[in-house]
């Protein structure tokens, strides 16, 4: 039977059941979302003379719970009328429809009576083969699926999201007993390509795979913080991105999480696990202590951190954890640090910190033995597979690398031994896998990745690589020509792969050097080229310090060269005789959206935040940018089109600086083409589908297309409205004397000039001559120049 989902019921409207909801609706599910009936009216209820019989009442819960998820930032929607798939309704009255869905998700209190009572009327109200799944977090499955037919056991399984829903990747499947494999592998499957998810099917323990380890990891660091001698700041300087974690790091996170969750799962895993770390997960003095008086984190105002306003000024302060009293640390320096500057590479990163001398190095040493030994013991425990724990913690707790691969690369015999004269013996299974002739727990062959199998005693393939590409994976066999800023890799099948790794991927010389080095190879031998990375980000954008640099030194005949370059390498990129495809991810800002934008086809992570976002620096789009924009306005023109409405919505994108907060919202933006441009959800299958699109398009017979000599502007018709709209502003004080001058500049190059007849057809050389000079006389004025320069030294956008 081939199963398809159409609809889903989510019961359970809280933060996690209106995220999940949302979160199927942003793939095109419909969505049934039910809470409970309210017992009592508010006064507002009261004074509109309703009951507890009226239907808005009766679906209060629900529907303010899901407002109140489409309001929350970040949002859980990829395009706010995708929230129109989403249908709510009450327990009492709608639950009988969960008979024409698909699958039903509980996302009811973490309580196993009411999640009991909640099934018992699934299993009597379901159809035959519907899935129901939980969203537990620790509870255990068996003892949900106790009692129910054999066709709801059979159908039954875990499914535990990681919030927020739609950001978070890590998606837990947990089966009971009585679980069908068929619903397993369907779920894997499902998860991966259609949710976007990393699935990691775990055991029925106690908090599973992620939360087990990552609570660890958590409270072993709180029971042990003043024995290290470090500070809260310089922990989580220590924890943050200089180990691949999140920029919030450990403490600012916990304050995020809110303290009272987090002693919350240690107290449930203490209570429900007798291992060798039962210890670690004790509450300490401190946190109790914090815990009575409500210091809870951000949902409090105050937990490790507090945030206070002296002389108008914000500073946060810590806690002391000796006297529970706030104070103002100094700024974290470890000398380790500055050594692992220019080391990007966290794997060579890893043993320079663990190898430092001083208290950095102490607290590495301790924490990461501690981390490696508790997950060794885990194992088969939570899982039989090593790369499962590895992909929990990267896909649900945001680490760069996973314990097993940190470990890895600090060589395990070597690592072993260290932990053993600190006491910290791993589990027996690790002394075999050495015994056995293997060093490490991951190898990669044929650009395939392979893990060590507690039971063969040797490497297995890990599975569901089939349909994925990875470069990390390609890079020691696949690179073909590279420089400090790309690196070209041949993906097989005649098809190039051009990456970014200039830092935050920015496009400057060493960039567009690669994308012409790549053109000129795959224009003569290969069939495509792919333009993507696997770095936080597709691309930030051109490298704003070097046209500052040039701009001060008054270098404009060099400005100018490297500005006409990157509208060569644009327009190549449009008229090469080979088909071109981007796929970006994560921020495609400036310089990365120009590139998006003048392929043939984007291939677009749903998560893709693209923008054209010069204006901030006081400058317009000069990569092609503003070009684009010009010509594909000319096309979308119709008979009967208010040309003037059309022209401003496409002119705000660039002059607003507005930038999509997903790839649907590019569309509306005018960065993405409707029918020609594509979205995909999993991030694990963009570069194999992208490669896949560009080889379909080289076989169906792809012809070099020709310049353009016939886009329609608008000439005086549309700068008249830019001139008029500017001094408007200026003079209700809405923008500045320069806001104004780089708006009249922008409209002028959209508008193709003081052309005096609307729909004249200019060429695309004749545009972007006209975007190259503004860029370059804006570059020429001091505040632009100011601009640039906040951006550069303090990371902001100045208003001047």
């Amino acid at each position: 039977m081939v199963r398809r989902i159409k609809k889903v019921a989510v019961l359970g409207s809280g933060v996690m059941g209106s995220g999940i909801a949302c979160h199927f609706a942003n793939i095109g599910i419909e969505v049934l979302l039910i809470d409970i009936v309210p017992r009592e009216l508010t006064e507002a209820e009261k004074a509109k003379g309703l009951t507890l019989n009226d239907k808005v009442v009766r679906n209060r819960i629900v529907n303010d719970s899901l407002k109140a998820a489409l309001k929350s930032k970040p949002s859980p929607i990829y395009k706010k009328s995708f929230a129109k798939r989403i249908t709510t309704g009450n327990f009492d009255d709608d639950l009988p429809k969960i008979k024409d869905c698909d699958w039903v998700i509980e996302v009811v209190v973490e309580r196993l009576d009411i999640k009991q009572q909640v099934f018992e009327k699934v299993d009597k109200l379901r159809k035959p083969g519907t899935l129901v799944t939980s969203n537990t977090s620790g509870i255990s499955i068996d003892a949900m699926a106790e009692g129910k037919s054999e066709d709801f056991q059979k159908h039954f399984c875990g499914t535990h999201f990681f919030n927020p829903p739609r950001y978070l990747q890590l998606f837990e499947i947990i089966p009971s007993k009585y679980t069908d494999p068929e619903v397993l592998a369907f779920l894997e499957d499902y998860a991966g390509r259609f949710l976007g998810k990393t699935p990691v099917l775990a055991k029925d323990t106690p908090a599973f795979i992620a939360n087990r380890i990552g609570t660890y990891s958590i409270m072993d660091l709180f029971n042990k913080v003043k024995d290290y001698g470090l500070t809260i700041t310089e922990i989580d300087k220590l924890t943050g991105p200089v180990i691949g974690r999140a920029k919030s790091a450990t403490f600012r996170t916990a304050d995020v999480v809110g303290l009272d969750t987090l002693i919350h799962v240690a107290d449930y895993i203490r209570e429900t696990t007798n291992d060798e770390a039962h210890d670690a997960f004790k509450v300490p003095d401190y946190l109790q202590k914090m815990l009575e008086n409500k210091w809870l984190g951000s949902k409090t105002k105050q937990g490790f951190f507090k945030k206070v306003v002296v002389d108008g000024k914000k500073k946060f302060l810590t806690l002391d954890f000796e006297t529970l009293e706030y104070k103002e640390d100094p700024k974290p320096k470890f000398s380790v640090l500055e050594k692992t500057k220019g080391i990007d590479d966290l794997h060579k990163r890893f043993p320079v910190l663990l190898a430092d001398k001083g208290k950095a190095g102490e607290f590495y040493r301790d924490s990461f033995y501690s981390l490696f030994q508790f997950t060794s013991n885990r194992i088969p425990e939570i899982t039989e597979d090593i790369y499962k724990v590895d992909d929990a913690m990267m896909a649900g707790f945001g680490w760069k690398i996973g314990p097993f691969e940190i470990w890895d690369s600090l060589g395990v015999a070597d690592t072993v031994k260290a932990m053993e004269e600190a006491g910290k013996k791993p589990a027996q299974w690790v002394y075999d896998m050495l015994a056995a002739g293997k060093e490490s727990f991951f190898t990669v062959k044929n650009g395939r990745k392979y893990y060590y199998d507690l039971k063969t005693k040797d490497y297995k393939e890990v599975p569901g690589q089939e349909n994925k590409l990875s470069l990390a994976l390609l890079r020691n066999t696949n690179v073909v020509w590279e420089n400090n800023d790309v690196s070209i890799f041949d993906l097989g099948d005649g098809v190039l792969n051009v990456e970014f790794h200039s830092k935050m991927n920015t496009i400057g010389q060493g960039t567009l050097e690669g994308l012409n080095k790549a053109l000129d190879m795959a224009e003569a031998d290969y069939k495509a080229m792919v333009i993507s990375n696997e770095g936080d980000n597709f691309s930030a954008g051109a490298n704003v310090g070097m046209i500052y640099m040039l701009a001060v030194e008054q270098e404009w005949e060099d400005l100018n060269m490297a500005i006409q370059w990157f509208q060569k390498t644009t327009m190549r990129l449009r008229y090469s005789s080979i088909p071109v495809i981007a796929a970006p991810h994560g921020m495609a800002l400036g310089g990365g959206c120009e590139v998006c934008m003048h392929s043939d086809k984007v291939i677009a992570h749903a998560e893709t935040y693209m923008g054209l976002v010069e204006f901030g620096v006081g400058l317009i789009p000069g990569g092609g940018g503003t070009k684009e924009f010009a010509l594909r306005l000319g096309d979308e023109l119709r008979p009967g089109d208010i040309r003037t409405n059309q022209f401003l919505n496409r002119y705000l994108s660039i002059g607003q600086a507005k930038v999509s907060t997903s790839a649907y919202e590019a569309f509306d933006l005018g960065y993405l083409r409707p029918g020609v441009d594509e979205v995909i959800v999993s991030r694990a299958h963009q570069l194999a589908y992208a490669k896949k699109v560009a080889l379909e398009m080289a076989d169906k017979g792809y012809s070099q297309p020709a310049p353009r000599n016939d886009v329609k502007v608008l000439g005086r018709e549309a700068l008249g409205m830019v001139y008029v709209g500017s001094d408007g502003f200026k003079t209700a004080h809405y923008m500045s004397e320069h806001d104004g001058l780089i708006a009249e500049k922008l409209g002028y190059v959209m508008a193709g000039g003081e052309i005096s007849q609307a729909l004249t057809e200019v060429s695309e050389q004749y545009l972007l001559d006209l975007e190259r000079k503004a860029f370059l006389e804006l570059c020429m004025t001091r505040k632009t120049l100011e601009r640039i320069n906040s951006l550069i030294t303090k990371g902001k956008i100045l208003r001047n």
